[in-house]
């Protein structure tokens, strides 16, 4: 097998474009444009829809947080973390394209049909994050990581940009603008292809990671061994991290702080609708905007990642997010809200890329990749908290404004964890 070294560009930029990739699921399917359809016209009820679709990502993130840590350490083994990321993202892909079958009027069985979608998918998507997120030290130097990591969130967010407006101009289109494809509207056929064209999108963008970026060298293990081999790893890596108490005060905090963020990207989109009676073209605008401001924080953040540091970069981030996010609360004009999120906007890739540079930052060089998999563990561990309380913060109170103090809070418990930590590399 070729080995490319760290920093190769073709490795580094196909890397990347494996989050252009699959941001564009979370992107129209889960945050902007399926879940607005599904509480809308499937439910028929923005509120009770948005609550049951919080809560179907609440169980795929109970199932991330059981399989994650337990591939993760088979996956260290047996050296095939590409072989798994593309079993996963195919777990995402087939269950996205079905979502074109979601036809309205078919009552609970269609709810049941398109939330089990929507689980098994984002299961997909998540676990895939899992082995994509290890390959980064394998492919940044130490002192690029940051940037590295800041490039691909910015990328994600491009390519999350780029997809929506494939569908906006190539499906719904917008205002007296008429879409490249105008499909009948009966059964909202416009809406439900956005389906099979993300998953198409996904398959195709993701296809340069597998061609280009090189893989760790299989240790030729039976499946049986690398199992055996994986779960004796797992436990003696959850003994050891106790020993480190820096490393396993990050994993919470960052657990709280990026449940937050699961939670928002899963029900902005409904939020918008439900609270400003926004429509699917409004939506496809606000969301463009929102992710030409993530793009950008993500971008000019990487560089202040390796100036600043990634700790401080979170604390910013996230006193950005809850400054923004407390603001939104008490706002009742569309225009406004608008203006207000796409500030927000700005901090969002900020805190997952600088997320990932912190753990490389404090663990020791034998605990890199473990913590890394504690990291992930701990995230999906508790990511059905958030949407599981937004759920039931809404249902008790009957305002979505509820389910978003919810949102607040994850972010500023995480981030007075945070400021409990110390940046810097603990010496074996």
């Amino acid at each position: 097998m070729i080995q490319i070294k760290p920093n190769n560009k073709l490795s580094v930029f196909s890397w990347c474009l494996y989050d252009w990739a699959n941001t564009a699921f979370g992107t129209v399917i889960i945050t902007f444009i399926f879940s607005v359809y599904f509480a809308r016209e499937i439910v028929g009820d923005e509120t009770l829809g948005s609550a049951q679709w919080s809560f179907a990502i609440s169980v795929s993130g109970f199932v991330i947080a059981v399989l994650g840590p337990v591939l993760g350490a088979i996956a260290d083994h047996s050296g095939r973390r590409k072989f798994w990321i593309f079993i996963l993202s195919l777990l995402c892909i087939f269950p996205c394209a079905a979502l074109w079958g979601a036809v309205p009027g078919g009552g609970e069985q269609t709810i049941f049909f398109v939330l089990l979608l929507v689980a098994l998918a984002n299961v997909g998507f998540e676990l895939a994050q899992v082995f994509y997120n290890a390959m980064l030290p394998h492919i940044a130097q130490q002192n690029r990581i940051g940037r590295i990591s800041g490039w691909a969130w910015g990328f994600g967010y491009l390519g999350g940009l780029t997809a929506l407006a494939v569908t906006l101009f190539g499906f719904i289109g917008f205002g007296d603008v008429k879409p490249f494809i105008d499909l009948p509207r009966e059964n909202f056929e416009h809406i439900r292809v956005s389906g099979p064209v993300i998953s198409l999108w996904f398959f195709v963008f993701m296809l340069p990671l597998f061609l280009f970026v090189s893989d760790k060298k299989t240790k030729n293990l039976s499946v049986q061994k690398s199992i055996t081999l994986g779960l004796r790893q797992l436990m003696k890596t959850l003994k050891n991290i106790k020993e480190y108490k820096n490393i396993a005060l990050f994993l919470i905090s960052s657990a709280i702080y990026r449940d937050g963020l699961v939670t928002l990207f899963a029900i902005g989109g409904v939020y918008a609708a439900g609270q400003y009676g926004m429509g699917f073209s409004d939506i496809l605008i606000f969301a463009i905007g929102l992710n030409v401001t993530a793009g950008l924080g993500a971008f000019i953040f990487a560089y202040i990642d390796d100036w600043a540091g990634p700790k401080r970069t979170i604390v910013t981030s996230l006193l950005g997010l809850i400054a923004f996010g407390t603001a939104i609360l008490f706002v009742q004009d569309k225009n406004t809200f608008i203006i207000l999120s796409l500030g927000l906007g700005i901090f969002i890739g900020p805190v997952q890329a600088a997320s990932r540079t912190m753990v490389g930052k404090i663990s020791p060089p034998s605990l890199i990749t473990q913590s890394y998999g504690l990291y992930a563990m701990t995230g999906k561990s508790v990511s059905f908290l958030g949407p599981l309380l937004f759920g039931l913060a809404v249902t008790a109170f009957g305002t979505q404004q509820a389910g978003m103090i919810s949102i607040i809070l994850f972010w500023l418990v995480g981030l007075l964890l945070l400021l409990w930590i110390k940046e810097e590399k603990v010496n074996e």
